[in-house]
């Protein structure tokens, strides 16, 4: 039987009142977690930033292997799942909670960094150019400097302020190629959408559902979904769908026929089909792939 993917919740090393925490790359490898292997699947809990400094490797997101270099950033957000592999890559990882984000920062600059971290309005995978790498490089050692070395009643500040910056920055990168980011008329509209996708697709999967809710017709919700996706409502749903499909493949201990049931299918034949056509596996096939 496959183990369930299990949710890390944060757990920072040190003793400091943050909800914040940094670690390299090499030392998050090294670990020896008694709780779950990070070389499993593994769904977390917190946000994150992960930028490789050095050599080459792969990584794994949401059930997608990447490869990184030198300068590749991945922007986590919580409840995606991931898993590393044995490479000799270097880097580090930033985690943090929500309320490290949401504490001291007005909304309308909060709901600006959370999008950074949203794999739906843009990749979570991010090249950084060479003058790119070197500035957040630098920035997230003024991090290391003030969180490992002075510890005063400023430094809970400090490492926010940076942080802040570090995602601002990021944010003006991926909103160079990406109009989303700017697309203020829709934009709110569609995170609360997605939110509502995210949260009840296995109830129902029809567009006329999510746009009565909402207060809007199914014309104004394909122009949103368009305007800030470039896809139908309907091929957003079914994303939502297959993602959510593939953690309880991967993380429940019912089989496949009780998931089908669970995903909303009256009928299991008709879930085994759907999730073919959109993986081009079948369940039992995409079960089988993963390590157990």
């Amino acid at each position: 039987m496959k183990k369930p993917v299990k949710e890390i919740s944060f757990n920072k090393n040190k003793s400091k009142n943050f909800q914040f925490d940094i670690i390299s790359y090499e030392d998050l490898l090294n670990k020896n977690p008694r709780d779950h292997s990070q070389f499993d699947f593994h769904k977390i809990s917190f946000y994150a930033i992960l930028l490789f400094t050095q050599k080459t490797g792969k990584y794994n997101l949401n059930f997608k292997d990447y490869d990184f270099k030198k300068g590749t950033l991945f922007t986590l957000r919580k409840d995606n799942i991931h898993k590393f592999y044995k490479n000799n890559g270097k880097g580090m990882l930033l985690v943090f909670t929500e309320d490290f984000i949401l504490n001291n920062t007005n909304q309308a600059e909060a709901s600006k960094t959370f999008l950074l971290f949203n794999e739906i309005l843009a990749s979570s995978k991010l090249q950084l150019k060479e003058s790119e790498f070197a500035e957040i490089n630098h920035l997230i050692k003024l991090v290391q400097e003030e969180y490992f070395g002075l510890s005063d009643d400023y430094s809970l500040s400090i490492v926010r302020g940076f942080l802040q910056v570090i995602v601002t920055k990021l944010l003006r990168i991926k909103s160079k190629d990406n109009i989303v980011f700017d697309y203020q008329k829709y934009l709110s509209m569609f995170l609360k959408f997605q939110k509502m996708v995210e949260q009840e697709c296995f109830y129902n999967k029809k567009v006329s559902y999510y746009a009565r809710k909402m207060g809007i017709t199914t014309k104004t919700l394909n122009n949103i979904t368009q305007s800030i996706i470039s896809k139908s409502v309907k091929t957003f749903i079914n994303e939502i769908v297959i993602i959510q499909s593939k953690i309880l493949i991967i993380n429940s201990p019912n089989n496949l026929t009780e998931i089908a049931y669970q995903v909303g299918f009256e009928d299991p034949t008709n879930f085994f089909k759907y999730f073919r056509k959109y993986t081009g596996l079948s369940p039992k096939e995409f079960r089988a792939s993963k390590p157990a």
